[in-house]
């Protein structure tokens, strides 16, 4: 069964391939994908698969099978606000990007869910088809949660997916601890605005924000253990917009990623006092938001070695490696804090193009190769999932 559900998906390739295109030409951000669910929805209702809509309309649900058990197959939808420079003759047309490969997941589960319609007798138990928006902004797993997609019926097992730009088609990785966590965060710093040539008249925010920057780097060299994997990063710094003009405020912006628990709750109480220190130091008035908060992905490690072994057995053409950990993260990780969970990295390496660039850069590519594997390892795993 596991070599013809590969073939299967092989033969779908073309298909695939379309819907991908027409994913790719429409990315839609955040939690408002209406233009994605209703292609989702259309394709749910061509293969005659029932299914619901949660998180206003922007989250599709289909189901298959039957039992008491259930195993959810999780796809992200959205896109990323930035101007696509491929130059694929598919490409966005309206300001956004699937500069992530969430296109290929979309594309991939319907195809998944075709493969399974046609096998849903074989089937050991419910398989829920969850279409996600939002996983970019970290919302969409928790807001679908909240909406009860784990619920009704209730889910016992999840598996996910990701292309990745740079893995060479063919290629199926795993990990146990496979995403780190992320502590998003803006710093924003209000002093009194002046003109550049009476300083003494205003209170700085830029001076406060470039003392707080240097103070999280130092932070991360001298308080948190060299064993401890663990980074913080400030990418953003926005202040003024005239030379000769001292701004009344100044936003930092900031992500730290870790894996170990203590080390993230000590982390963010020290970002907490190192901002409200030095913005005392330099009389501005500071304020810390938080924009997101999403714990490691762990997965089961028992399930995870089941499902490579079933993965093996597809295609000696596929490569498959455990051992995936990576400072990146995945909203994901919500879903695997309530189910045992196991995601899978998919090689989508676009061959055609001597640079390989990485995800949400706007020149990235993927590969239409991964359509068909991807396919296959979610139809695969619903055929495989053990009920115990």
């Amino acid at each position: 069964m596991n070599t013809k559900i590969f073939q299967e998906a092989m033969e779908i390739q073309e298909e695939l391939t379309k819907w991908r295109h027409e994913l790719h030409k429409i990315p839609e951000i955040g939690l408002v994908l209406p233009k994605t669910s209703a292609f989702v929805q259309k394709k749910l209702a061509e293969f005659q698969i029932p299914f619901e809509t949660k998180v206003e309309g922007n989250c599709v649900v289909g189901c298959l099978g039957k039992g008491e058990q259930c195993l959810m197959l999780r796809a992200d939808m959205d896109g990323l606000p930035m101007q696509e420079e491929t130059g694929l003759p598919y490409a966005s047309e309206n300001g956004n990007m699937h500069a992530c490969g969430h296109d290929l997941h979309t594309a991939a589960l319907l195809g998944a869910a075709k493969l399974l319609k046609v096998h849903e007798r074989e089937l050991k138990g419910c398989i829920k088809l969850l279409f996600q928006p939002a996983e970019e902004t970290f919302l969409g797993a928790e807001a679908a949660i909240h909406d009860g997609v784990l619920e009704n019926p209730k889910v016992d097992a999840a598996v996910g997916l990701h292309v990745a730009s740079e893995f060479p088609v063919g290629v199926v990785a795993y990990g146990t601890q496979e995403y780190a966590s992320v502590y998003g965060f803006k710093i924003i710093l209000t002093g009194k605005g002046t003109h550049g040539a009476m300083p003494q008249n205003g209170i700085d925010p830029i001076n406060a924000g470039v003392h707080i920057y240097l103070a999280l780097q130092e932070l991360m060299a001298r308080e948190c253990d060299p064993a401890e994997e663990a980074a913080l990063t400030i990418g953003q710094f926005i202040a003024g917009n005239a030379a000769n003009v001292i701004p009344e405020q100044a936003v930092l912006q900031g992500t730290l990623r870790t894996f170990d628990e203590k080390t993230h709750v000590q982390m963010i109480r020290r970002i907490e006092e190192v901002v409200s220190g030095v913005a005392a130091t330099y009389r501005v008035r500071a304020e810390i938001e938080v924009l997101s908060d999403v714990p490691v992905l762990n997965c089961e490690e028992s399930q995870n070695e089941h499902f490579a072994k079933a993965f093996k057995e597809m295609s000696p053409e596929l490569k498959i490696f455990p051992d995936v950990h990576t400072m990146g993260s995945e909203d994901f990780a919500f879903y695997a804090q309530k189910v045992p969970s196991s995601y899978f990295m998919v090689g989508a390496k676009q061959e055609e193009t001597a640079i390989s660039y990485a995800h949400h850069n706007p020149k990235v590519c993927f590969s239409d190769k991964a359509l068909p594997i991807a396919a296959s390892i979610y139809a695969c795993a619903a055929l495989n999932w053990q009920i115990e």
